[in-house]
């Protein structure tokens, strides 16, 4: 809901005026953002259906400025969707909550003990169910790779201060490859804030979270 056109009228609308043509609405964009004028930003709304992994939907909801449904295992039988690797990271001995390729890592075995520990999680959740263990006790055996689902409403402002951290190379690699695909989405429907942000290199401080 919304777009370019509507962060231009909200900004004018204190001045009872509206857009001035394209060069003169993207310059006001590109001034908005330099000068930390966001509240703009905020009239225009995005909402997304997610399916990630559990640790990278928890990491998600650190942003709070939106609204978030999430699919309950309480009320419904977790399916057989998990998060695998395609291979494994080394911990990051500068950086303590990063991660970094590792050559000296035994991918296949590596790998292999992770699937086996899924399976066998998924299979003792099954146990439990079939032997009448109430959904919101049972799913506590699953680990967090498993796939999870919500729907996200946000507004631009908050938006952009989700990809200025996610996609930012200290993030991790599991969310950023969703923060990317939200960032092209972004850019198709508002090219002009896309613009304008993009040449600040997503530095911006749109607020903290």
């Amino acid at each position: 809901m919304g777009g370019d056109n509507r962060v231009v009228s909200s900004a004018r609308v204190s001045f009872g005026a509206v857009s001035k043509g394209e060069e003169q609405d993207k310059r006001l964009i590109k001034y908005l953002l330099e000068h930390a004028h966001h509240t703009p930003f905020e009239h225009c709304y995005f909402q997304f259906h997610v399916c990630c992994p559990i640790f990278v939907a928890r990491q998600w909801m650190r942003h709070r400025w939106g609204s978030y449904n999430e699919v309950s295992a309480r009320y419904t039988q977790v399916q057989d969707e998990f998060y695998i690797p395609a291979q494994f990271r080394g911990q990051d001995t500068k950086n303590k909550q990063g991660s970094v390729p590792s050559s000296a890592l035994d991918q296949k075995a590596l790998i292999k003990l992770y699937e086996d520990s899924v399976e066998a999680s998924y299979a003792a959740y099954k146990k439990l169910i079939e032997a009448g263990v109430a959904r919101e006790m049972a799913r506590g055996v699953l680990p967090v790779c498993q796939y999870t689902q919500f729907y996200w409403s946000v507004n631009a402002r908050s938006l952009l201060n989700f990809l200025s951290l996610r996609t930012d190379k200290h993030a991790q690699w599991e969310i950023r490859v969703y923060a990317d695909a939200i960032a092209k989405i972004f850019q198709e429907k508002m090219p002009w804030s896309w613009e304008a942000f993009d040449n600040l290199s997503r530095k911006l401080p749109l607020g903290s979270e």
